[in-house]
């Protein structure tokens, strides 16, 4: 019999789309191999490491949107609460709104391990950084931008956590919507 055919972008999608729902210790090889079509024995071939390496590839995809979907639009042209509104408007879409769960956060519960802990922690880093630069430019010190840019990664963070808890998306659209202001405050 043969497996079905799909292709690396289809894959990786379904991967996301399994580790966003049931996290790392919960993504069975069954439900992997049931969302992609694919037996083990094709995803081995894919990936050597199996769900570590899948794991990893997911990461890879999800580092390469935030840079050109988050980061991109942070560090592009314009006034700062613009490129923070494009960045709310890449978030809103990639979330659905809040009604999926963030990737870096349900690969992050159980024992995923150090290489896929490293891959999630340089990822927040650099969007932090990256939302500190914006505070920075803005006219806040470095320890104030800092705050703020910390206080921006729980809020959006916990908001996907609070709008998934609760079946309300409410939460993490307010929190997209306040965004400009905690980052960049009144005026600019």
């Amino acid at each position: 019999m043969t497996q079905p055919k799909i292709s690396e972008d289809q894959l990786l999608e379904k991967l996301t789309e399994v580790f966003q729902e049931h996290g790392y210790e919960g993504a069975s090889l069954s439900l992997i191999s049931d969302a992609t079509g694919l037996g083990r024995a094709s995803l081995y071939h894919r990936y050597p490491g199996g769900k570590t390496d899948m794991a990893l590839a997911v990461l890879d995809r999800a580092e390469q949107w935030l840079e050109s979907h988050v980061l991109g639009p942070l560090s592009g042209p314009g006034r700062p609460k613009d490129r923070i509104r494009a960045m709310s408007r890449r978030l809103r879409e990639f979330y659905d709104s809040g009604r999926r769960s963030c990737l870096l956060h349900t690969l992050a519960v159980g024992s995923p391990g150090d290489r896929i802990r490293e891959h999630i922690e340089t990822s927040l880093r650099a969007w932090q950084a990256a939302m500190q630069e914006i505070a920075r430019q803005a006219g806040h010190s470095r320890s104030e931008a800092q705050r703020r840019a910390s206080e921006a990664l729980v809020r959006i963070q916990g908001s996907l956590v609070v709008s998934r808890g609760l079946g309300d998306n409410k939460p993490f659209t307010r929190a997209l919507r306040e965004l400009p202001d905690l980052l960049v405050g009144d005026g600019r």
